[in-house]
């Protein structure tokens, strides 16, 4: 299983190769949404993307609560946890 730091790096990396987002803006307080600017079809791009990194399964009500960045670690880290 994956640690947290490897988590994070892994979502960073993939935020910058597919996204083109600047890691400089990437911080756990951030917020994910105007850091990234992305659309609804990105929103879709990057749940695939993430499902097909980690192995597990994002829906809609997953960003319900997701602000910063740290929060959508922490989901992602929750489902990997679920998962195991």
């Amino acid at each position: 299983m994956m640690d947290k730091a490897s988590i994070y790096q892994k979502i960073n990396e993939i935020l910058v190769e597919e996204f083109e987002v600047d890691e400089e803006i990437i911080s756990p307080e951030a917020s994910l949404k105007e850091s990234l600017d992305l659309d609804s079809l990105d929103y879709v791009d990057l749940v695939v993307i993430i499902e097909s990194n980690f192995g597990v399964k994002l829906v809609e009500a997953d960003f319900d609560a997701v602000i910063t960045f740290q929060d959508f670690y922490n989901v992602v880290e929750q489902k990997m946890a679920l998962r195991n």
